[in-house]
């Protein structure tokens, strides 16, 4: 009897594992294309993949491209700013809404300043610091004497300003650091 229960212990037993390789082998033909695939013991990454976790970049954190020393580092593609001091540590950083004119990527300097002027589009703004001109167009930070609100006008799109706003409190931040001759580094 021993040998005949050996054999239905057997038979079970390759009939679980047959069972249990039919169900995964439809699992993994319902699984969404690539998705899986590479997972696989053995399988090697595909060609530009890493199996190490990928790291997002801060997006506050200082350029490595900025420069050197005290300076207003300002990002194109980021949309930000950073106020550096001498030590080369942030005292501040913020976003900002870009000009409708880029300057090119590069070290400026600070070359006039307005307490508070009417900006090229119209809108009153407060703490004008002047660095770039692009084609004849005045490239500076400012703020939006109210702030942004839904009562300032829309930018016309075809106007070629080169005010980029902050908000009041990064503007008087800017105000207090960015005096005339200090270095201002535009970067991708």
């Amino acid at each position: 009897m021993s040998a005949s229960s050996s054999g239905i212990v057997a038979g079970l037993t390759a009939a679980a594992l047959a069972t249990v390789g039919y169900l995964a082998h439809q699992a993994a033909e319902s699984l969404p294309a690539g998705l899986g695939r590479a997972a696989h013991a053995g399988a090697a990454p595909a060609a530009g993949t890493s199996k190490a976790p990928q790291v997002k970049k801060d997006p506050t954190a200082l350029p490595g491209d900025s420069g050197k020393g005290a300076r207003v580092v300002y990002s194109l593609r980021g949309d930000r700013v950073w106020l550096v001091a001498a030590d080369e540590a942030v005292s501040r950083t913020f976003e900002v809404d870009p000009s409708a004119v880029d300057p090119a990527p590069g070290s400026y300097s600070v070359t006039s300043r307005s307490n508070s002027v009417t900006g090229s589009d119209g809108v009153p703004v407060e703490h004008v610091v002047r660095f770039a001109t692009v084609d004849g167009v005045v490239v500076g930070f400012s703020s939006a004497v109210g702030g942004p609100s839904a009562s300032a006008p829309a930018p016309d799109p075809k106007a070629r300003t080169g005010g980029i706003r902050e908000s009041r409190a990064d503007g008087d931040a800017m105000w207090t650091f960015a005096t005339i001759g200090r270095t201002v580094v535009v970067v991708r």
